[in-house]
């Protein structure tokens, strides 16, 4: 390409670990769902999720060499891209492993295209991506994709915790890639592509495809739209297989000129952990490199599905919560007190109370005596109330 038709990215060519958004000029088809603004980072990926998070490396990428890589480290080490219209290419252009330089410089790329095949090129890799150490970064070739829950949280109004699940990826064998190699990705066909019930439901591509009428949408339940697909009921309103008569299906979606190709062989060698037909939410631990991610983020009353009564409970909950620790901090303090009363008889503290407290023994008066030096003889002065102390006690 003519160099002033590329663009370099002059923060993600100086930097470690960084991520810049790219607006496309395009609608790129990623899973059935059109894109327009992508975020490419440092380290031989793109990330494709709406919400960014600290773990941008766990899913929802296009990662044609994801590792530890730190352009920084070299003059010579650029990220750039280019868009034409049609396709978008982005480049890691000779940059290096940040915890291993002496392996040598990496040069490759992804280029997206409007159709939506991706297409994975390499120029130069050094060394066996196998050999790439996974130890301060995740090393992974391939795609994945997942949808974002959002979640109310009683305790603490307008606040809402969003989880990703990743609901399909697909992994390419590391050891297939070399210098001067490539890999073309060609997507199948969703349930999304499909934008009236009669086609949705007879639909026989590999996907349980249901039909909403609430939504006038076709999905297999499984994709970015999920949140809206269970707050609408869809999932119940499915099970008939039914088409309405009095749905208009004429009606066509903004995205419909993008023909999705047919299932072709070369997407068959690769290789995915999860099946096409059947999704499991992740059960297990998080980890580093775990598929679910807990974010905690504050509406600021955006929400609009919350009513007043809602928000009168959680009002007095969060009061009533606040009484009782205010309650049993008092309760705690007052059985400190006491115990250090107990203990320490002599106290500013314990002279106080015993001052106020109407007693009928027969006051004392102390007197200094020739007895121990830690005790003071003592004579009674007659009945009067409380006690009369001396500076000698």
């Amino acid at each position: 390409m003519e160099k002033d038709k590329v663009k370099i990215h002059g923060i993600l060519s100086n930097t470690h670990r960084q991520a810049a958004r790219v607006n496309l000029s395009f609608d790129f088809p990623f899973y059935g769902h059109f894109l327009r603004e992508i975020t490419v980072a440092t380290g031989g990926f793109i990330y494709t999720g709406e919400v960014v998070h600290r773990m941008l490396t766990a899913t929802q990428y296009i990662a044609p060499l994801m590792a530890n890589f730190d352009p920084s480290v070299s003059r010579n080490s650029t990220v750039r891209y280019f868009d034409n219209g049609t396709a978008l290419v982005v480049q890691w252009d000779h940059v290096h492993l940040q915890d291993n330089y002496n392996l040598g410089s990496f040069t490759f790329q992804a280029t997206l295209l409007n159709d939506g095949r991706i297409v994975f090129g390499y120029k130069e890799i050094p060394v066996s991506v196998t050999q790439i150490s996974s130890a301060n970064h995740p090393v992974k070739v391939g795609l994945s994709d997942a949808f974002v829950v959002v979640h109310r949280i009683q305790q603490i109004p307008n606040v809402r915790r969003r989880t990703i699940y990743e609901y399909h990826r697909v992994e390419l064998q590391m050891s297939k890639i070399t210098n001067l190699s490539a890999v073309e990705m060609i997507p199948l066909p969703t349930c999304l592509q499909f934008n009236s019930c009669g086609p949705c439901v007879t639909a026989q591509i590999g996907f349980n495809c249901s039909w909403c009428n609430k939504l006038q949408r076709c999905s297999s339940g499984f994709d970015r739209h999920r949140q809206d697909w269970v707050d609408s009921g869809c999932p119940e309103e499915s099970k008939d297989k039914v088409c309405e008569k009095n749905v208009d299906t004429t009606e066509k979606p903004p995205h419909t000129t993008t023909s999705l190709q047919p299932t072709t062989t070369r997407f068959r060698v690769l290789t995915t952990t999860k099946g096409a037909t059947t999704f499991h939410l992740p059960t297990s631990l998080p980890t580093e490199d775990d598929t679910k991610i807990a974010l905690h983020l504050k509406d600021n009353g955006a929400s609009t599905d919350d009513s007043a009564a809602e928000k009168k409970g959680g009002t007095l909950h969060a009061g009533l919560i606040v009484g009782i620790l205010i309650l049993v901090l008092i309760v705690a303090a007052a059985i400190l007190v006491t115990v250090y009363m107990y203990h320490h008889p002599t106290s500013a503290a314990s002279l106080f109370f015993i001052e106020r407290r109407p007693s009928r023994w027969p006051a004392m008066k102390f007197r200094r005596g020739s007895g121990h030096p830690a005790y003071a003889e003592v004579e009674p002065v007659g009945e009067k109330e409380g006690f009369i102390v001396s500076e000698q006690c």
